[in-house]
């Protein structure tokens, strides 16, 4: 099969398509033939060589996908021959073909086509388990979401929208924040020119909100814990600005606040069955009744993988990135 390969750690032009061996199918895997994988910041942290896959995973990018099955293991019951999915994966996505565990399989929902279904499976795990999971947001409860223009973010807004959230986002433009506010998002601060933290307090009066996610790390650790709520949570899922910073711990326990950190790929295949699981119970109905909308900025073919990774480095795009194989 074809696939993208890192022919060296370093920038956008060491992806090369070169022809490589068919992935061989475990006893709890399907092979899927891809039809589309999206990009996400991990993959190029990967290019450069800062972010090995898990052991026994793909060493070739993509964490998520969709196609068509073309063969299951002798243990796998749900799946068959020709069934159309999407799927949550450690690497591999890449390619015109992968190995998936068979828990790690979603359904593409109804209404949204085969290759646009690649762009939900990795922002859906990660919001998801980060945000409701772990952080337990509720109806009626405050959300900022950091970023509100990424892949993530997008996916971010409508999704808490939909369970009863009050929106805030960052984003770093006025083009990016009216795409926000057309999503659903309730307050857009443009952090080059606004304070983030003021504006938080301001619509909130004073109090802070409640969950807040962050992928900035470093610079913005300090301004998130002074823009939480009593009882707030902030999750952080990457280190854009760093990962090493200084922090002064009276307000945790002046509001009981509480910070955690975690990421997809390294976690347990149970554990990421888990998660995928209730993506299919509590997303895919929002996605299937039209209220969460898939956000493809711009398609490239595999053997532009290079084009599509320094379209990604220059954040001039909204939403996800795909490759079509």
């Amino acid at each position: 099969m074809k696939a993208v390969v890192i022919t060296s750690p370093g920038g956008p032009e060491v992806l090369q398509l070169q022809e490589v061996d068919d992935p061989v199918i475990g006893d709890d895997e399907v092979l899927v033939r891809v039809e589309a994988t999206a990009l996400n910041r991990a993959d190029t942290l990967q290019r450069k060589g800062m972010y090995p896959p898990p052991k026994g995973s793909s060493e070739l990018l993509g964490l998520e996908c969709s196609g068509t099955i073309e063969a299951v293991g002798k243990n796998v019951s749900r799946w068959k021959v020709g069934d159309q999915v999407c799927a949550l994966i450690g690497g591999g996505g890449y390619a015109e073909k992968v190995a998936v565990p068979a828990g790690q399989v979603l359904p593409v929902p109804s209404g949204i086509s085969l290759k646009d279904a690649a762009s939900f499976p990795e922002v859906a795990c990660t919001v998801w388990s980060t945000v409701f999971m772990m952080s337990r947001h509720s109806a009626g409860e405050t959300f900022l979401v950091h970023g509100g223009s990424s892949g993530i973010g997008t996916f971010a807004i409508q999704i808490a929208k939909f369970y009863g959230a009050r929106v805030f986002v960052t984003a770093g433009s006025e083009e990016k924040l009216a795409f926000c506010k057309d999503l659903g998002a309730d307050v857009c601060i443009n952090y080059k020119s606004e304070d983030f933290v003021a504006r938080v307090k301001e619509e909130t009066g004073g109090k802070g909100v409640d969950v807040i996610l962050d992928c900035v790390g470093a610079s913005y650790f300090q301004r998130n814990l002074d823009s939480l709520n009593f009882d707030g949570r902030l999750f952080i899922i990457g280190f854009q600005s760093g990962s090493v910073t200084q922090v002064n711990l009276q307000g945790l326990l002046a509001r009981r606040l509480t910070v955690q950190a975690a990421g997809l790929r390294y976690r347990s295949l149970e554990n990421k069955a888990e998660i995928v699981s209730e993506v299919e119970k509590k997303v895919w109905p929002a996605i299937e009744a039209g209220k969460v909308k898939p956000v493809v900025y711009k398609y490239f073919p595999l053997a532009e993988a290079a084009e599509a990774h320094r379209l990604m480095e220059s954040s001039l795009h909204i939403g996800k990135i795909l490759l079509v194989a």
